[in-house]
């Protein structure tokens, strides 16, 4: 019992930030989408393919080599060495990408955006997103000692600060777009330092190039993955811009924002069950994918419940939150909520727990493959929700692959016919949406369609024993003692 208790206690926890890290900017893109134009959106988000691309180069993989090292590295002076040693290498790989993008930023903005107007943009949106890579090194550490109290505070404060300098840059200073990227930059960055000067109270600085070497070995054939991976999840965009207009990839980025609380939402729960996945790996072995296999299936519910109500309820969000130029966006949410749910298998580290990272590689390949043969005929066809199709055509091709394939090498026994019915209420209910949306039927008959499919995902949980009694009075009780939730700062 002690054990449910506190693996409940941390994912309330871990969820806690999610919540708050999504509720408020959700709610002040009320504000910036009346100040900004979907074609400022398009701009920021071709700014982001690069951003994302070029810090994926620099962090060489390393994130995953971190991760999984961790747990071999338990000792005070090897945990420091390596923590140590990986920031080292990253940091010094982002600053050659940060100066070799200043040097060349007007002809990769007329590249990639279209225009070396947007050059600016274009490199401060590399320095947002490097930083946050950076971060996220410190909080790892936190999920791997699982200690979720320390991650949501951190995680909380980024995303206030981060909203406040926003709305300040933006909505009184009249910044545009770029205010976006600087009010993000500005948040990381504060952490960023806060976090590397309380650990140095903790790890002193050590470096150790044997460590190092053990995870560049296991890290650097992920980072043609990191390329592909970018170019498969990211692409998109590009090409309505390429294909379409600037204005569409804005539209897109909406869906996309809105719909990217389902990937943000299934993270937190990833926090949560990743290190235990490992261990139950790393001590039972290929024994272990038995355990691994009945402990994910309430993971699944949690996961999925999420992208359920985001694509449900996406009509609402939308027209709530955005003006009616943005509205195009209700069916993207709808589609790539879709999306984001079927990546719930991609998660699992089977491949890098077998030090297969270069399968993953190649399976990237695979992804860009299809990505590319897929969107460019759906974007032409029908713009940015031509592209949110084949995105959800090309990744459910490819996540069959890339799940047939990790099976092989540590096989998870899943509880086939539960996840089956959890991602059929889930997927029939949003295609469902859709074709109710697309042939006119009337909000009111569309609402009791909503009540009908929330009602039967419950009664699914019920019959999986994910929703009980016991569960219920456990979430209750930590709910109404505050410092379970939310503890006070030391």
């Amino acid at each position: 019992m002690a054990s449910k208790e506190k693996q409940i206690k941390n994912s309330l926890i871990y969820l806690f930030p999610v919540f708050i890290g999504n509720l408020i900017p959700l709610a002040t893109l009320s504000i910036f989408t009346r100040i900004l134009t979907k074609e400022d959106y398009g701009v920021l988000g071709l700014a982001q393919v690069y951003a994302i691309f070029a810090s994926g180069l620099a962090n060489f993989g390393l994130t995953v080599g971190y991760e999984r090292n961790f747990f071999q590295y338990i000792e005070l002076k090897k945990a420091s060495e390596l923590l140590y040693s990986t920031l080292a290498f990253v940091i010094s790989g982002f600053l050659v990408v940060v100066v070799l993008t200043y040097l060349f930023k007007s002809h990769l903005a007329k590249w990639i955006i279209g225009s070396s107007v947007h050059s600016d943009i274009l490199f401060w949106a590399l320095c947002s997103t490097g930083i946050m890579g950076l971060k996220n090194y410190y909080l790892t550490y936190f999920k791997n000692t699982e200690n979720a109290k320390s991650f949501a505070w951190y995680t909380i404060d980024e995303s206030i600060l981060g909203v406040v300098m926003s709305l300040f840059l933006v909505v009184y200073l009249r910044t545009g777009i770029i205010g976006l990227v600087w009010g993000q930059l500005f948040a990381s960055l504060t952490i960023f330092l806060i976090l590397g000067f309380n650990f140095l109270k903790i790890y002193p600085v050590r470096f150790n190039w044997g460590i190092l070497k053990e995870s560049l070995k296991l890290s650097y054939p992920l980072t043609p993955k990191i390329f592909l991976g970018v170019i498969g999840n990211q692409f998109d965009k590009y090409l309505i811009g390429l294909l379409a207009t600037v204005g569409g990839v804005g539209i897109y980025s909406i869906g996309q924002k809105v719909a990217g609380v389902v990937f943000t939402f299934m993270g937190a729960i990833q926090n949560v069950y990743s290190p235990q996945v490992y261990k139950r790996m790393f001590n039972l072995g290929q024994k272990g994918g038995e355990s691994v296999g009945r402990y994910m299936t309430p993971f699944a519910y949690i996961s999925i419940a999420v992208a359920l109500l985001i694509s449900l309820f996406s009509e609402e969000v939308i027209s709530l939150l955005t003006p009616e130029p943005y509205h195009g966006a209700i069916d993207i949410v709808i589609v790539l909520s879709m999306f984001y749910g079927s990546w719930f298998f991609g998660k699992q580290p089977q491949l890098i727990y077998v030090k297969k990272t270069h399968i993953s590689s190649l399976l990237s390949v695979v992804i860009i493959v299809l990505n590319v043969l897929i969107n460019i005929p759906f974007i032409m066809q029908w713009g940015e929700i031509g592209a949110a199709w084949g995105t959800l055509l090309a990744g459910l091709i490819s996540g069959v692959i890339a799940f047939v394939v990790s099976q092989h090498y540590y096989k998870i026994e899943w509880e086939y016919k539960k996840i089956f019915a959890i991602f059929f209420v889930f997927f029939a209910s949003s295609i469902l949406m859709i074709l109710l949306r697309n042939l006119s039927v009337t909000y009111a008959i569309i609402l009791i369609v909503k009540c009908v499919s929330v009602s039967c995902y419950i009664y699914l949980g019920v019959k999986l024993k994910v929703i009980t009694k016991e569960n219920y009075f456990i979430i209750r009780q930590m709910i109404a003692v505050k410092s379970c939730v939310l503890p006070q700062r030391k």
